[in-house]
């Protein structure tokens, strides 16, 4: 049975899975916008996920995407993006579904925070559909100077911290490990100032991190591995999320 293609339809805002190949070269359009790219933001795992498309129901623009793979079972953890940057082998043991999301971005021109909202509430309509226990992906800092962020990776060393029993390891070449010195308090209004908004949402909902950031020199970005477990999500934060994903108008 084919997948339905509208999540959310509230609003100003139309949240969709793609379903055509234009779908998908507009997602990457959009990425190549937003990561700055000179070439099309694209690779391999474009054909194995499933894409989300946030368009303004009255002008069709495309403001916001990003792309989730499911992933069955923790041994199949191998195949995610992240796998190639993080050692997840202790993820391999979780017990049931995961979906790894990537490549989330919110076109420049646009701030409206509904956007982000949309997005959520895309994704928790899509988790609740398919019995999805984790979410976790890669949480991206522009550009590579870690002394930019040393107050938002105090704050995430200091807090935020994965159990040890599926934090990832260290696997790429190039790493920024996090301080966990008590010594260093990190000053929390400097760290969310610089905290990517997607990871401050992660955090907000029960995400933890890694202990360090993976330098990646072709993005020019610091990405910092986060994982949510459904079932860390505070009651309240869920009822939020599913008001918005509640208000589902299917094709």
């Amino acid at each position: 049975m084919a997948e339905q293609q509208t999540l959310i339809n509230k609003g100003r805002y139309i949240a969709r899975l793609a379903t055509t190949g234009d779908d998908i070269a507009a997602a990457q359009a959009l990425r190549s916008l937003c990561f700055q790219t000179q070439a099309t933001d694209q690779d391999a795992y474009d054909r194995i996920c499933a894409h989300v498309l946030v368009k303004d129901a009255r002008s069709g623009t495309l403001v916001c995407c990003f792309r989730m793979l499911v992933l069955e079972r923790g041994p199949d953890i191998g195949q995610s993006y992240a796998a190639q940057f993080y050692d997840l082998d202790r993820l391999g043991c979780f017990d049931g579904p995961l979906v790894e999301m990537g490549r989330f971005c919110v076109h420049p021109d646009w701030s409206d925070p509904d956007i982000l909202r949309m997005a959520w509430g895309a994704i928790t309509a899509f988790v609740d559909k398919k019995g999805i226990r984790m979410l976790f992906g890669c949480s991206s800092f522009a550009g590579t100077d870690a002394a930019l962020y040393r107050d938002a990776f105090a704050l995430l060393a200091h807090r935020y911290l994965a159990p040890a029993h599926w934090r990832p390891a260290v696997k790429a070449p190039q790493v920024v490990r996090f301080s966990t010195d008590s010594d260093q308090k990190p000053d929390t209004r400097a760290a969310l100032q610089h905290m990517p908004s997607l990871l401050r949402s992660y955090l907000l909902m029960g995400g933890l991190v890694s202990d360090h950031a993976v330098v990646d020199r072709q993005l020019n970005t610091l990405h910092v591995f986060t994982g949510l477990e459904i079932a860390a999500i505070p009651p309240a934060r869920k009822r939020l999320l599913r008001a918005v994903a509640g208000a589902t108008e299917y094709l």
